[in-house]
């Protein structure tokens, strides 16, 4: 089903092309994350995306519950968004040397990775809550509140932890 396909008639219909999206683009995530914390050099910087690896199995998981909530099998659809800001990253993460500069690209790129996700669980709940599916928003939340926090750690590790300050000198 294509995001412009015929086959999405209803919000319901809608709603679940975005959360088999989502699940897609999570496990994307998931299978990226090694590489990245295999380029890190800075400590925080790893550990930071090793707690998210563990975060995004968890988030996978309530996805799970979700498509069990809504009585269909578990199943991605293709995201071009996010196949995209993933292609990019490994891109972008290939061309630089300095390693100091490498961690700023790799928290540039996990926070684009971040920015989607957010964008995704935050049209999920307003949409959950207007087809009167509180048990899904909650699930989602979760998943949203994990996303806002992992980004905020990145910034923090860019900006407080110096990751932006050793790459420019």
């Amino acid at each position: 089903m294509g995001l412009f396909s015929k086959d999405i008639k209803t919000m319901d219909d809608l709603f679940l092309h975005v959360v088999q999206d989502i699940y897609y683009a999570e496990q994307q995530i998931l299978k990226s994350l090694p590489d990245m914390i295999e380029l890190a050099t800075n400590r925080d910087l790893s550990a930071g995306l090793r707690a998210h690896k563990d975060e995004t199995q968890k988030q996978i998981g309530r996805l799970e519950q979700v498509f069990k909530l809504l009585d269909e099998d578990a199943k991605g659809v293709n995201c071009p968004a996010i196949d995209g800001i993933l292609k990019e990253a490994k891109e972008l993460t290939g061309e630089v040397a300095d390693k100091q500069v490498l961690d700023a690209a790799i928290i540039a790129a996990a926070q684009a990775v971040e920015h989607y996700e957010m964008t995704r669980y935050g049209t999920l709940i307003a949409w959950a809550h207007e087809l009167g599916r509180d048990d899904i928003a909650r699930l989602l939340t979760t998943n949203l509140n994990e996303e806002k926090a992992a980004d905020k750690k990145l910034t923090t590790v860019a900006e407080s932890r110096g990751v932006n300050r050793k790459a420019a000198s």
